[in-house]
């Protein structure tokens, strides 16, 4: 069973799209986003992970249903402002979905995978830990505490047959962030980047495979970005 959090749109959406086609079990999770294809699809579950009983009580409902979990953790948020002038509320609700979010979904499937002596855990981290951006130092910050944290969980529970490992990424053709860019300075962000073009969805899902296959590429971080150092 393949669990997707923030996958009722950009990377998550295109995922839990591309699994379901291919045969995969999948179960999404959505929180602001509702659409008419969200409601009326049995598979996706209202779910705000930064309130740990709201996760919790999702997975005690489809509890029956997991088994060989693969958990993708996509729900991010973002918040645009330099830190001088930032709202504190709104600085700590990113660190709060980001990264509290994504450890209260780890947290609850982690002892059942145990259980199992199965589990993949795949997170996602970006490439402003390593090129910073201007005013993004809340989402900055969440995701490079998702990097350690990774790191962490693959050392802990290696020897029951789970992996943890995040993947970097670099401009994306759909998702947070490039899809909000005006066409001219998408355009100069290509240039930027060695590769010459934004990344494809279906290259993170070829990675996604690629890692629930392989059970030692474990705590590893990996950048999918186009060549950009």
């Amino acid at each position: 069973m393949i669990l997707i959090t923030g996958a009722s749109k950009g990377v998550g959406h295109f995922l839990y799209k591309e699994l379901k086609k291919n045969g995969f079990d999948v179960i999404g999770t959505y929180n602001s986003t509702i659409e008419k294809e969200v409601e009326t699809d049995p598979n996706y579950f209202k779910v705000d992970i930064s309130n740990y009983n709201s996760v919790e009580n999702w997975l005690s409902a489809i509890q029956v249903k997991l088994n060989d979990i693969v958990l993708i953790n996509c729900a991010g948020i973002s918040y645009n402002s330099f830190a001088h002038k930032s709202d504190i509320c709104e600085w700590k609700n990113v660190i709060d979905v980001n990264v509290t979010g994504t450890f209260n979904v780890i947290r609850n499937i982690l002892p059942l995978m145990r259980e199992q002596n199965y589990g993949r855990i795949i997170n996602f981290g970006s490439v402003v830990c390593q090129l910073p951006t201007p005013g993004i130092s809340a989402y900055a910050a969440s995701k490079a505490a998702l990097n350690g944290l990774t790191k962490v969980l693959a050392v802990e529970n290696a020897s029951k047959g789970i992996t943890v490992n995040s993947i970097n990424l670099g401009y994306v053709s759909v998702g947070m962030g490039v899809e909000q860019v005006p066409l001219v300075y998408q355009e100069k962000m290509k240039n930027q980047i060695p590769a010459g073009r934004f990344c494809e969805p279906i290259e993170i899902y070829n990675t996604i495979i690629y890692l629930i296959n392989t059970e030692y590429v474990n705590g590893s971080i990996l950048d999918i970005n186009g060549g950009i150092v």
